[in-house]
């Protein structure tokens, strides 16, 4: 009996719809290719991360209850972002753990919900990708998608199917970038220090490129490089799995 057909809804996050939308079209790709049927639930709004770490508990629970109905119904929910997707599983029962009523919805949804090339390693159970990228590449661990979800072998056993591909361990992988979401925004010189210390661990891999699962690290990490001068191409891993970088400028080269 063949598998029955996974019924995916696409969390495509506020970073990526506004700032990288390719990176969305590459996991529509991705789960495609892993035999999910793929839909966009419109309803779709923010997770209610920043409000939540923020300690605005009441914003992020009448944003989650949103997310809920949005993505009522389906088999999985998929994020190609660590930190969402923790957002999701991790802390959407911590939110509702006050609410009898909305907490086993909660859960269910937590349950359903994943980062993206975990989903399609640990799920999907995809072995390697049809893609080529002639790089010397390293790969830098988000915090959400390494502590909070266990993403850490996933997306560097894609990336060694990947032809063309090279990858160097990055010193420091599993250290916070600095961006932290609002922590970014709330202690500057200290964010300042922790991206300046990972921009020298990238540069002293002599890697031509630096990957990431979570947009937010990616932005934070480029704009960082691109300050310093330092001539190094910043992707999603969804858009080097899927054989989307022709023709599609890196992260931060657009300016």
């Amino acid at each position: 009996m063949p598998e029955p057909t996974r019924r995916v809804a696409l969390f495509v996050t506020c970073l990526v719809d506004l700032f990288r939308p390719t990176v969305g079209f590459a996991a529509v790709k991705l789960l495609e290719q892993a035999g999910c049927v793929v839909e966009v639930p419109r309803a779709q709004t923010c997770c209610g991360q920043p409000a939540y770490n923020s300690g605005d508990r009441d914003h992020a629970k009448a944003i989650a209850a949103q997310v809920l109905d949005a993505f009522a119904g389906y088999d999985y929910i998929v994020a190609p972002s660590g930190s969402c997707a923790g957002m999701l599983r991790v802390h959407y029962p911590e939110i509702f753990g006050d609410d009898a009523l909305v907490l086993p919805r909660a859960r269910q949804l937590a349950e359903r919900s994943w980062e993206l090339v975990s989903f399609l390693v640990d799920v999907c159970q995809v072995q390697r990708v049809t893609a080529y990228w002639p790089r010397l590449a390293t790969y830098h661990d988000g915090c959400s998608g390494l502590r909070e979800l266990g993403v850490k072998d996933q997306p560097r056993r894609l990336l060694a199917t990947v032809a063309g591909v090279g990858l160097r361990e990055l010193p420091g992988a599993e250290v916070c970038c600095g961006f932290g979401g609002t922590f970014a925004v709330k202690y500057p010189d200290i964010s300042e220090k922790m991206i300046g210390d990972k921009t020298a661990d990238i540069a002293a891999t002599a890697a031509e490129a630096v990957l990431a699962g979570d947009l937010g690290c990616l932005l934070n990490i480029a704009g960082k490089l691109y300050r310093e001068g330092r001539p190094i191409e910043v992707r999603h891993v969804a858009e080097v799995l899927a054989d989307m970088t022709e023709n599609v400028a890196p992260i931060g080269a657009a300016r």
